[in-house]
């Protein structure tokens, strides 16, 4: 019994015993609001705060410690109609009675003892429907030629200076399928870093693409890239020098082809590795790099003419007497 008692004693005692914790990075977000409202911290939808303090019981305080250490952060929710800063203009936010009567802190059963800083701006301004084009995008956000429809504009409430149009993204997959046929798309605007999407649905069509590819023979230079391993050790003697240095035949758009051609590196690099000793001074055959601009190789822009045929140098790794330059 005294045992029993012993550990009641403790076990109240720790309930009663209060810790602090200082948290950093805690968030405050904008709930969603009234669609004729934007309200936002500085026109961002999230703030972060300096610091707020958390005080209760030490098992509280352990299991916030334990939450925070896996990676997952204290967020609080801001609803402007809720705290009666629903009316346009400026709203200054007092910190401490706002996170002192949050239903999260209160969830995790603990008290705000303090914060940094002390009030955060509250900004809120007034919406207005409004006509809006709407423009295609791709995922660079430059323009798509495309036909919208049942028309090409929507309504959207935006603020009373708003200057732009409601725009479609359209990734590389969905640019091929609207050739096809028809896709839906919500257009959107982009409020700070809030997304408002429109109430209604267009069908985008884009059309056939124009192949501006033509064929041309771009001068051939190689770099040989080896390892430093085997530098000042091996020389590289390409056997079907000839082959390796004929034109390149490529299939590219103007700029591309003209890109290719100006860049610093050459327009292919043979690759040495460093097992590629163990065959000693037998003849090997690797097919050599081409080092088309990345970008522009990834829109299709430049390849070669037949993919399926690059160019198989041939060389042998000579080994380098000792003491002598080359």
């Amino acid at each position: 019994m005294v045992v029993f008692l012993t550990v009641l004693i403790w076990v109240w005692a720790d309930l009663e015993l209060d810790e602090e914790l200082p948290v950093s990075g805690a968030t405050i977000t904008v709930t969603k609001s009234d669609p004729k409202r934007w309200v936002s911290f500085e026109e961002e939808s999230s703030v972060s705060i300096e610091e707020v303090v958390l005080k209760g019981p030490l098992t509280r305080i352990a299991e916030v410690r334990r939450r925070l250490e896996g990676g997952k952060g204290i967020e609080f929710s801001f609803d402007a109609a809720q705290q009666k800063m629903n009316e346009p203009g400026e709203h200054a936010l007092i910190l401490l009675p706002f996170l002192q009567k949050n239903e999260e802190i209160k969830r995790l059963g603990l008290e705000v003892e303090s914060c940094k800083p002390d009030k955060l701006s509250v900004k809120v301004v007034e919406l207005v429907k409004r006509e809006l084009k709407v423009k295609c995008v791709d995922e660079d956000e430059n323009p798509v030629e495309a036909d919208i429809k049942p028309v090409p504009h929507v309504d959207m409430f935006v603020p009373e200076d708003w200057v732009g149009d409601a725009k479609v993204r359209l990734g590389r997959a969905e640019i091929e399928h609207a050739r096809l046929a028809p896709i839906s798309k919500t257009p959107y605007i982009r409020l700070g870093d809030q997304i408002r999407e429109a109430q209604a649905v267009v069908e985008i069509t884009t059309p056939q693409e124009r192949d501006l590819r033509q064929d041309y023979l771009v001068t051939a230079t190689y770099a040989i890239a080896l390892s430093p391993n085997l530098q000042g050790e091996y020389k590289v003697v390409i056997t079907n020098r000839e082959a390796v240095l004929a034109p390149i035949a490529i299939r590219a758009t103007p700029e591309a082809k003209r890109a290719y051609e100006g860049q610093a590196y050459p327009p292919m690099t043979l690759y040495i590795l460093d097992d590629d000793i163990k065959k000693g001074t037998e003849e090997q055959q690797r097919t050599v790099v081409y080092n088309f601009p990345p970008e522009l190789f990834r829109k299709g822009e430049i390849e070669l003419q037949n993919p399926q045929q690059p160019v198989e140098a041939r060389f042998k790794l000579i080994k380098v007497p000792a003491g002598a330059t080359e």
